[in-house]
């Protein structure tokens, strides 16, 4: 079926198309698939059933599709557009500019926080949980919260300064972000929602048992714990001495740029790490989306912290034990949800699977996608993610 420029316009603006009477009600029978367009201009498969609401104030009920991968189904309008900012982090003698997104919805009430981290790749960004967030908020329930998206230091559009990344270095700064006086979250009278993808998930839930955070609930989405590399080769002492090695030249002022060039900071590279393993569907990769990432790459000090990821340095445990002992610390304390996903490679699914029923774990859903589900299908995420919040 082919979609109007105008419709796919209003799409990609995250609007709620709602439509009454219309031909176009022929041609989106409630469970047979179709395409949409989505927030990179791509167009994306959509399965959600079209539903009647009368959120838009009429008395006589309208048919609305809701999209299922792309941004929200606006319920209520929000408070205002999202807000940039910075936060400096005082770490070690430097002063470390941080980047977060806040957006709260339409009530002016008290607020309910929700934290959402990137998933901690070599192309890390806020833009991964935009979509989500929109959506979230624009809900019917969801318009007393408040979303704070960061970029971890050494990420996205936070500083990069040649520091040594290492797991306890993003721990200690999740904990300083939180706890921050006078951070983005400092007005917060309750405990904090925590939301991250891969190692931030993990990350987050290694502050949370050792108290160092107060979480109202954790969720981890596709969670990880060993990088790149590690996860295919293994952590053996000859392993090791070559991923320091490896770590080493990285960050060496020539030739760490001209390898860094060659792993990572080129767009094919990009591209092809996308459609064979982050994304789940390669027609969901769009040049839009490479060359957003691609621009992450050309900022200064961009390889030391991909140097650190790619090695296995930001790993927050060392084995799948480690990992599981991690979420049974929370049993009874904190809620947690995880969110595996159904066409992860095939290692990373098989540590996500494993906390299928896992102590500490409150909840375990299935999701569409691979590792960023949280951008390729953020309607399957935000179902869940809404579902689990109004239970709080």
């Amino acid at each position: 079926m082919a979609v109007s420029t105008n419709t796919m316009a209003f799409l990609q603006f995250g609007q709620r198309p709602v439509i009454q009477n219309s031909p176009l009600l022929g041609v989106f029978p409630a469970a047979n698939p179709t395409e949409i367009a989505c927030r990179h201009g791509v167009l994306f498969p959509y399965f959600k059933s079209i539903r009647f609401t009368t959120a838009y104030g009429g008395r006589t009920p309208k048919i609305a599709i809701r999209p299922r991968c792309v941004r929200a189904a606006v319920v209520e309008s929000l408070e205002s557009p999202p807000k940039t900012g910075t936060w400096t982090w005082s770490f070690k003698n430097k002063s470390i500019k941080i980047n977060f997104e806040e957006q709260k919805g339409s009530n002016s009430g008290p607020c309910k926080d929700i934290l959402l981290l990137p998933t901690i790749s070599d192309v890390s960004t806020t833009e991964e949980w935009q979509a989500v967030t929109e959506d979230l908020l624009s809900r019917e329930g969801g318009t007393n919260w408040r979303a704070v998206i960061v970029d971890w230091p050494g990420f996205g559009l936070s500083d990069s300064p040649s520091i040594d990344y290492n797991a306890d270095v993003m721990e200690r700064f999740l904990v300083d972000f939180l706890n921050a006086a006078d951070g983005p979250l400092r007005s917060s009278d309750n405990e904090t929602v925590i939301i991250g993808g891969g190692h931030a998930a993990a990350t987050a839930v290694r502050a949370a048992r050792k108290g160092l955070v107060k979480a109202l609930a954790i969720v981890a989405v596709a969670p990880t714990w060993a990088g790149p590399l590690p996860i295919v080769f293994g952590r053996g002492s000859d392993m090791e001495s070559r991923y320091g090695f490896l770590r080493t030249a990285l960050r060496a002022p020539a030739l760490g740029w001209m390898m860094y060039n060659v792993l990572v900071s080129n767009e094919k590279s990009i591209e092809s790490q996308y459609k064979s393993h982050v994304y789940a569907d390669a027609k969901n990769v769009s040049s839009s989306l490479v060359e957003s990432r691609y621009s992450l790459t050309k900022r200064e000090g961009a390889r030391y912290a991909p140097a650190a990821f790619l090695t296995g340095t930001l790993d927050p445990v060392q084995s799948r034990e480690e990992f599981l002992a991690l979420f049974a610390e929370l049993e009874s304390k904190i809620p947690v949800l995880v969110m595996s996903t159904k066409n992860a490679p095939k290692r990373s699914k098989a540590e996500m699977d494993a906390l299928r029923g896992a102590k500490g774990v409150s909840k375990f859903v299935e999701v569409p996608g691979a590792l960023l589900p949280q951008e390729e299908y953020p309607g399957s995420v935000s179902d869940e993610l809404f579902e689990f919040l109004k239970e709080l």
